[in-house]
């Protein structure tokens, strides 16, 4: 694993807009950052992110499995009691998963295994740019003889959404498969956006409806025009759905939803506690805890604190020899914080490097990798794209 200098293209904003990227830059700075890629060997591929990642999911579904029956669980999860029946209905239904990002610290051959930082389970953006966005930068740099000819790239998603979301319409019986985000965030519209062609490609209708026109007639989840949604893709976090007073209809109302309300067990960073103790010392884990737990202490003067709800780095405390190394403000941390082991991100040239581990449905299905110039990585932090070197 290392990163490789690269001239930008000077066109590729014309073909970003071509490609219907429209949320490359962030107040003028750049989200997509094509200056530099990573090569990795495949065996670092292979076995360095990819078997880890199935391993680590599938843990992530056992844990599941146990959380849904333990009310201990679920409330260590700051998960409100009201849920927990639609929680546990949508996981003993088999409600499909389609898609999950793991993030992880991991330097490449040489450097100690790949360790889980968190889950992002229920709403990860990111997609799109690695799906589709990334592809056509190595195909573009393969065409142009920029990159070795022969690279490739772990990226099957668009293949593996696109098959995802048709075995989803036959395990709901539906050919028709609502989308929601909120209408006017660039990055969310863009991957609501991009899932509604996959959708399309699987052969179901995909019509899109602001979060704010969702309507509940008489226990119904209904469109703007009053009819019932049969399944409906959200880009809305659980706990923001379970702290609302619509929140409450879930359980009892036929809607289904991607992804489903068993996911909210895994999009809590809670999870990273309960998997260290359900697997302690598996070599792709962190010794972690909740902030109340006396054993926390085993952590000693080095450590991340995290709030259980959270997102884009916000409220993360790094601690490292007890000084406080860095810190992100937000809103979060209400619910509470868990504590884990220092893993501190790989730094090439500078830069501190973060790698999403994509999942679809059960199967890891490609990569992202995001920079940033701290130790947290933030919606500041830039994509930037990868290849296999041959």
């Amino acid at each position: 694993m290392r990163r490789v200098a690269t001239p930008e293209r000077p066109d590729w904003r014309e073909h970003a807009a071509r490609a219907g990227f429209h949320f490359h830059s962030f107040d003028g700075a750049p989200y997509w950052d094509e200056s530099a890629h990573y090569a990795f060997g495949l065996a670092e591929i292979e076995d360095g992110i990819e078997a880890p990642s199935r391993d680590l999911h599938d843990l992530c579904l056992a844990f599941a499995a146990r959380a849904v029956e333990e009310e201990r669980i679920l409330a260590s999860l700051r998960i409100p009691e009201h849920a927990w029946d639609a929680i546990r209905a949508s996981w003993r239904r088999g409600d499909p998963s389609l898609y999950g990002r793991l993030d992880l610290s991991y330097g490449g051959a040489g450097t100690g295994p790949a360790k889980l930082l968190e889950y992002n389970a229920d709403t990860p953006t990111a997609l799109y740019e690695s799906a589709v966005f990334q592809w056509l930068w190595l195909e573009d740099g393969l065409a142009r003889g920029r990159l070795p000819a022969g690279s490739d790239q772990f990226n099957a998603l668009h293949e593996r959404l696109v098959a995802r979301l048709a075995a989803i319409g036959r395990a709901l019986r539906t050919s028709r498969l609502a989308f929601t985000s909120f209408p006017d965030a660039p990055e969310d519209r863009g991957t609501v956006a991009y899932l509604q062609d996959c959708a399309l490609q699987a052969g179901l209708a995909a019509p899109f409806l602001s979060v704010e026109a969702i309507g509940l007639d008489e226990g119904h989840f209904v469109d703007e025009a009053g009819a019932p949604i049969a399944a409906l893709f959200k880009l809305y976090p659980w706990e923001w759905i379970f702290a609302d007073p619509f929140g409450r209809a879930v359980g009892a109302a036929p809607t289904r939803f991607i992804e489903p309300p068993w996911k909210a067990v895994l999009s809590n960073k809670g999870l990273l506690a309960h998997l260290w103790a359900m697997a302690p010392g598996h070599p792709n884990l962190l010794p972690a805890f909740f902030e109340e737990d006396p054993h926390k202490a085993v952590l000693g003067a080095s450590f991340v604190k995290k709030p259980l709800y959270a997102r884009e780095g916000a409220n993360v405390l790094i601690v490292e020899d007890g000084a406080v190394a860095a810190r992100a403000e937000g809103p979060y941390g209400a619910e509470g914080f868990v504590r884990q082991g220092l893993a501190p991100l790989p730094r090439f040239d500078g830069r501190h490097v973060l790698v999403g581990s994509w999942i679809v449905g059960d199967e890891p299905a490609g990569l992202c990798l995001r920079e940033a110039d701290g130790p947290i990585t933030t919606d500041r932090a830039r994509f930037v794209p990868h290849i296999i070197d041959p």
